[in-house]
């Protein structure tokens, strides 16, 4: 079963996974409990239109796609308080229109169609060593911004105000929250894609949220559920010969699912409803 791992493109793709799994803890935990799932997605969605212009325009792919993905978060402030449009219904509107402007860029400015696939679904297999480097500087990055706010994180989480009376710097942690999402989203691109992004920083974090009590052991399941399904969904495409970003987000969907299914069961059996209690 270990074969696959021998060849060196197939290496680097797990440790491409090794790299993204603490992101998936520090991060996946504070996007499932502060509900930023849509919100992760938008940002690796608009991430796609920088990552197009970025090689023609002579910009560094990760700074492009940075850029952008900052930007959507700040259009995406001021047009839910301005506009007085509910948070998701700013994101969905901002969501397609970087789609559609990525495409089009893609497909008829800069004639670069034939790698639209890759942008959207990534090229895990295809991941080199500057990719490798980008991935590490993204979570030297994350880790250093979970050390200063990690403990208005939580606060916020559960209780923005209460927290504001403790004397946390909640707005700045905020905002560090949202730009070290941005740079995740944009590490986890070139193995997932733009469209697949939630299956690093979300599915996994939303599965233990099923099965922890508490914020450390759902930072510490999320990023082990995020690790053996990454390696476990490289090993099925290499297998199956199929598209390594999609195997491990179905798989990851299907683990998402059992889980649930199994939590109703045990919410079902008889003495649950005093257990909680």
């Amino acid at each position: 079963m270990l074969d696959p791992f021998q060849l060196q493109f197939m290496q680097r793709a797990a440790l491409e996974i090794v790299l993204l799994t603490p992101l998936a803890g520090i991060l996946g935990a504070q996007i499932v409990l502060r509900h930023l799932a849509f919100f992760t997605h938008g940002v690796g969605a608009a991430a796609f239109p920088g990552l197009v212009v970025a090689g023609p325009l002579g910009v560094a792919p990760p700074l492009a796609a940075i850029g952008v993905g900052l930007g959507f978060a700040a259009g995406l402030e001021r047009l839910s308080r301005s506009a007085r449009l509910a948070y998701d219904v700013s994101t969905a509107l901002l969501l397609v229109l970087a789609l559609a402007t990525g495409v089009v860029l893609a497909s008829d400015v800069f004639g670069s169609g034939a790698e639209v696939d890759q942008l959207l679904f990534g090229s895990l297999l295809a991941i080199g060593s500057s990719e490798l480097v980008a991935t590490a500087v993204a979570l030297v990055v994350v880790v250093a911004a979970a050390a200063v706010f990690r403990r208005a994180w939580v606060a916020g989480a559960f209780d923005p105000a209460g927290s504001r009376s403790l004397g946390l710097r909640i707005g700045l942690a905020d905002w560090a929250l949202v730009a070290a999402i941005a740079i995740a989203v944009v590490a986890a691109i070139d193995a997932v894609g733009a469209l697949l992004v939630s299956a690093v920083l979300v599915i996994p974090a939303a599965t233990a949220r099923l099965i922890t009590s508490s914020i450390v052991s759902l930072e510490l399941t999320a990023a082990s559920i995020a690790l053996a399904e990454g390696l476990v969904g490289l090993w099925i495409a290499y297998q199956l010969d199929t598209p390594p970003g999609p195997t491990i987000a179905t798989l990851g969907g299907a683990v998402f699912a059992i889980a649930a299914l199994a939590r109703v069961a045990a919410d079902r059996r008889p003495g649950a409803e005093r257990a909680r209690a």
